[in-house]
């Protein structure tokens, strides 16, 4: 199937006479006729579900949705985008680890790791995604577990180099996983060019309407974790809080990776999503590829105008062919990249605040990514724990003004920025 076809289709056939929409199981438990039957659920025996802060059966049904999508063999879904990113790295790194990550990731990302994993033990190494192979080959040490980076960095746009940091990652016998939320899996597959685990802030495009928080892992089931054991005994060794499941062994590469983050990492920590949130956003999936294709027509059209108005400073979108990472968006998102614009006004900081309280169909939020077109200065907010200097590193300097475009008729929108900016240069 087509990919705008799985959007319907993928993750849930019912039978003669079953619910045509994904059923919601709003319960959290599981009746069995038989202590022998629960028993084998608990070990690991048998497939099925006993509680629902491990599985849900509306949850999996949307997971195996976006793992079709992806192209995997094995996905879960979160409580948040943020839980995605934590669990995805904490399921192979511990204390004492180290982990290569993108300098240009998400400010709450990097806060993640930079500030609360290593409180945890696990060290981070924060590499330029355009660094030379040189300063990328200095960042591995003998304790790497991974490679982590954003198809497209939230909000600084740089269009991340998969297949280079893939090769070197493989090179060094550990996984690189990938962040796609603004591409989806509608502009971008991460997996065919060489990723090997795949997040997602469900929250944005992919719910598309400001309904439901959720994030969402995919395993392409392509990394061997037997051939690098010593790397990764979580999930090479028995594991003793589980009965003494070796994961890889028993699930192979296709299955251990989501096993064991389910069975051990969603049982200690609970973030699962409410079936209802995860029937929600099935709802949003079922429309995401024809959303993409608006969000992506618009946005070009939106940029297209502030790279033509003289009282915009600069304009960061990787459609138009003077964007640094044209060519490279060309060939990992040849139907476009998202719908979110960064640029900035004149007169800096003060300039980006008088323009933005001018809008009117544009509102003010931190969310992104949706169908209505929302606006953000992410130096103050977002991206607020940062200093200059690390905006700066971070491609979120302190004028950036975050646009993302809806799907509301264009030419409203390019009116409402166009108004805005005239108030902004009237001093009104």
């Amino acid at each position: 199937m087509k990919q705008e076809t799985k959007c319907i289709q993928a993750g849930y056939t019912p039978s003669n006479g079953e619910p045509r929409m994904i059923p919601i199981i709003q319960s959290t438990t599981f009746k069995y006729d038989t202590s022998e039957e629960m028993g084998k659920l608990f070990a690991l025996e048998k497939e099925g579900y006993f509680y629902t802060r491990l599985q849900n059966p509306t949850n999996d049904n949307v997971a195996a949705k976006i793992c079709a999508l992806e192209g995997g063999t094995a996905a879960m879904l979160t409580s948040s985008g943020q839980a995605a990113s934590f669990f995805s790295v904490f399921n192979i790194a511990t204390a004492g680890d180290h982990v290569i990550a993108s300098t240009s990731i998400y400010g709450g990302t990097f806060n993640l790791f930079n500030v609360t994993m290593r409180k945890m033990g696990i060290d981070f190494t924060f590499v330029d995604p355009d660094c030379t192979d040189e300063e990328l080959e200095a960042a591995f040490r003998p304790n790497t577990k991974a490679v982590f980076g954003e198809t497209i960095a939230n909000p600084a746009l740089i269009v991340f180099d998969i297949e280079r940091f893939a090769q070197a990652a493989h090179a060094h016998g550990v996984p690189l996983i990938i962040d796609n939320t603004f591409a989806t899996p509608i502009n971008c597959r991460p997996i065919e060019w060489g990723a090997d685990i795949v997040t997602h802030s469900t929250t944005k495009y992919m719910d598309g309407h400001d309904a439901t928080v959720g994030g969402c892992i995919v395993d392409s089931g392509n990394f061997d974790w037997m051939a690098h054991a010593d790397k990764f005994p979580g999930l090479t060794t028995p594991d003793e809080s589980y009965h003494g499941i070796t994961y890889a062994e028993k699930f192979g590469k296709e299955g251990a990776y989501i096993t064991k983050a389910t069975a051990q990492l969603m049982r200690d920590f609970g973030s699962i999503p409410s079936p209802m949130n995860s029937y929600i956003l099935n709802l949003g999936l079922e429309s995401l590829a024809v959303r993409m294709d608006r969000h992506v027509s618009n946005a070009q059209k939106v940029a297209e105008f502030l790279d033509n108005d003289e009282r915009v400073t600069w304009v960061n979108y990787p459609g138009l062919p003077s964007n640094k990472y044209y060519e490279r968006a060309k060939k990992y998102m040849p139907k476009g990249t998202c719908g979110v614009i960064s640029f900035g006004v004149k007169g800096g900081r003060a300039g980006v605040e008088a323009f933005m309280k001018h809008l009117k169909l544009a509102i003010i939020a931190t969310h992104v990514a949706d169908a209505h077109t929302c606006i953000l200065h992410p130096a103050n907010s977002t991206h607020q724990q940062l200093t200059d200097e690390e905006l700066i590193a971070s491609g979120v300097g302190p004028d950036l003004i975050r646009l993302s475009v809806g799907i509301e008729n264009v030419d409203d929108i390019i009116a409402d920025l166009a108004q805005a900016l005239d108030g902004m240069e009237d001093g009104r």
